[in-house]
């Protein structure tokens, strides 16, 4: 028997899963939803999916730096409109 270690719920395996497993393979916790790996075959372990969470924290600093250009565009076009002003008031 295997544990989730995010949830510490069981995680039950059909004979046929467990004859195909290899250490490094996906499986999700269907208590919790996390996305696991298999650590070790004997006894049967799993660990927390790291790189699914290298890839989300991917995403998100790539948001971060998208809203920080969308604000630079948005500062960029306020001085050109300042300038135009400023072209129309002479």
């Amino acid at each position: 028997m295997a544990t989730c270690p995010e949830c510490d719920a069981e995680i039950v395996i059909d004979d046929d899963d467990l004859e195909e497993m290899e250490a490094g393979d996906p499986w999700d916790c269907d208590a919790c939803g996390s996305r696991l790996r298999v650590s070790t075959l004997d006894p049967l372990e799993f660990e927390g999916d790291d790189e699914q969470d290298d890839e989300e924290e991917e995403d998100a600093e790539k948001e971060t730096e998208a809203a920080a250009d969308d604000e630079l565009d948005d500062l960029d076009d306020d001085d050109d409109e300042t300038e135009d002003k400023e072209d129309w008031d002479e």
